[in-house]
């Protein structure tokens, strides 16, 4: 295992997330309980973790999908998308449902409210999950961790990584749900940890980012954590004790739908290829940032792009 918050060279990303689709709807408002209301605009797009992913590999990085995807409209969608980005398909469709989806409420701020139905990336993998090879950094969602099914699984699987490997692990909004038995053997091998403050709050009960950025560090031995605090950006702590608050710019966003995924395929990149954390959560900051000011999930810049844009904010 990399030494937590080096600047090992990553060679590909395995992605041992979820990805499915979103049914997208732009509201004026949050409807109250047991009303109705129309959207002003809707659509729909493969999200979830192929956001991290599609954000990982228009940096260079080598994706490969490691999680599950079903038969039908759904499934289809999501390979689709896949065979776009050139992220490679590790297993076959599987044959016992189609991929799940989500409904995403977009609020004109951009906050985003979402209702999830679990599919095929949610039940236990038929041949396991594959062993990862030293050089990887391996992605794993709460999602994951928190499904009844194939949480226990996938846990124990991440918290048994080789040596070589490196553990990334987002938490995600349902980071309460996850059963401490699974929870715990994660923290205790996880070499970077990446939550919003909301996440982080409800697992530290500390609402400011930094003040939580100390207390997930507290819980981990050997993991470097970060706080992503939407416009203000992002707190590093690192495993040597460092503490950095590390600003975004500043734009005007109209949807933050896949800013946080965004956030971590990018950050992941960096690291691949040789920045300090520091410069790799600023690079970070600055692609979430500008992800913001498009609509819908996976708007995540390509490499070019993001070198043009931070070259501009400087």
């Amino acid at each position: 295992m990399s030494p937590p918050g080096s600047t090992a060279q990553f060679r590909r990303l395995l992605f041992a997330g979820e990805a499915f689709v979103d049914l997208m709807m732009w509201v004026p408002s949050l409807p109250e309980r047991g009303g109705d209301l129309v959207a002003s605009s809707s659509g729909v797009a493969v999200g979830g973790g192929f956001n991290v992913m599609a954000a990982a590999a228009r940096q260079g990085l080598p994706v490969v999908y490691a999680g599950g995807h079903g038969i039908g409209p759904w499934g289809d969608l999501v390979r689709a998308a896949l065979a776009s980005e050139n992220i490679e398909i590790q297993r076959p469709p599987d044959p016992r449902a189609d991929t799940g989806f989500d409904v995403a409420l977009v609020e004109p701020a951009g906050e985003r409210t979402f209702v999830t139905s679990l599919g095929a990336e949610s039940l236990p993998a038929p041949d396991g999950w594959p062993a990862g090879r030293p050089g990887d950094a391996v992605y794993v969602s709460g999602y994951g961790l928190a499904a009844p099914e194939s949480g226990p699984a996938l846990g124990a699987w991440a918290a048994a990584l080789p040596a070589g490997v490196s553990l990334f692990v987002d938490p995600g909004p349902l980071v309460a749900g996850i059963p401490a038995a699974v929870l715990g053997p994660v923290l205790a091998r996880v070499d970077w940890w990446s939550s919003n403050q909301r996440e982080a709050t409800l697992l530290t009960g500390a609402g400011d980012p930094a003040d939580a950025a100390r207390q997930l560090r507290a819980r981990m031995p050997q993991a470097s954590v970060m706080v992503r605090a939407g416009a203000a950006g992002c707190v590093l702590a690192t495993a040597e004790g460092q503490l950095t608050e590390i600003p975004a710019p500043a734009v005007d966003a109209v949807d933050t739908t896949g800013a946080g995924d965004a956030h971590a395929g990018v950050f992941l990149a960096a690291l691949a290829a040789g920045l300090p954390p520091a410069a790799a959560a600023a690079r970070a900051n600055a692609a979430a940032a500008l992800s913001t000011t498009r609509t819908g999930p996976a708007t995540a810049p390509g490499r070019a792009e993001l070198d043009e844009r931070i070259a501009g904010w400087l």
